[in-house]
C-alpha cells in the first residue's frame, strides 16, 4: 500500500490541531528503515509547548492517522516536535510569538533595509498582518523603525548567551506572553516525541 503525501497527513492532523487552539506548521514522512515510513507533524501555538502537551497532542495524531487507515498495516514512526530556533519567520503569528528576540533579517531582492542595510540583526517588536516593528542598535543606542512584511526575504531567530538591555526590551514591547525570553530555552524540556505506530490491523 503507498504511503499518503504529506499533504494528505496535513488535512488529517490540521483540525484537530485547530481544535486544541495550535497551528500545524508542517509535515514530513521520509522512509525511516525498512518499509517503514518517518511521519514528522510540526506544531506551535501562542504559548511554548511543554512535553506533557506534545506527548497529548503525539497520542492524539496517531489516533486520527490510524482512523484514517493511510497506513493500511505498515508501521510507522510519529515524532511530533516544535519548530527549531532556525525555522525561518515567515508569517505574521511567527513573528508575533518571536517578540523580544533576536533577529537576522535579510531584505527581498531590490528592497533597502533600515539604515539602507540588506541584513542586518534586530529585536522583534510589535507586529500587526502587514509589518513589524524592529528595534535596531542593541543595548547601546536601541532605536525602533518599522519595517513592512512584504519587504522582508527572510528572517531567523538568532541564539542569544546574554540578556538584552532594558532599554532595548522595553522598545520591543517584551518578550510575547506564553514565550521564553532571550537565551531562555523553549519548553521545559524536550522539544518532541517520536513513538512507533503499527497502525491498524483488522
Amino acid at each position: 500500500m503507498p504511503m499518503p503525501t504529506e499533504e494528505r497527513v496535513s488535512q488529517l492532523v490540521a483540525g484537530l490541531l485547530e481544535r486544541r487552539g495550535f497551528d500545524l506548521e508542517g509535515v514530513s514522512i521520509a522512509a525511516s528503515g525498512r518499509e517503514q515510513a518517518r511521519v514528522t507533524v510540526t506544531v506551535d501555538g501562542d504559548e511554548a509547548l511543554d512535553l506533557d502537551t506534545i506527548a497529548e497532542l503525539s497520542s492524539e495524531v496517531s489516533e486520527v492517522l490510524d482512523e484514517a487507515d493511510e497506513f493500511g498495516d505498515a508501521s510507522y514512526l510519529l515524532e511530533v516536535t516544535t519548530p527549531g530556533v532556525d525555522r525561518p519567520l515567515t508569517a505574521p503569528r511567527h513573528w508575533r510569538r518571536a517578540r523580544g528576540r533576536k533577529v537576522r533579517v535579510t531584505m527581498r531582492p531590490g528592497v533597502s533595509g533600515p539604515e539602507d542595510a540588506d541584513t542586518f540583526d534586530a529585536r522583534v517588536g510589535i507586529t500587526t498582518d502587514s509589518e513589524v516593528a524592529l528595534v535596531l542598535g542593541g543595548k547601546r543606542k536601541p532605536h525602533r523603525v518599522t519595517v513592512p512584511l512584504a519587504d522582508i526575504g527572510r528572517a531567523v531567530v538568532q541564539v542569544e548567551f546574554s540578556p538584552p538591555g532594558a532599554a532595548e526590551l522595553e522598545l520591543a514591547g517584551g518578550v510575547a506572553p506564553g514565550r521564553p525570553g532571550p537565551g531562555e530555552k523553549d519548553g521545559e524540556a524536550a522539544d518532541s516525541v517520536a513513538a512507533p505506530t503499527e497502525g491498524i490491523v483488522e
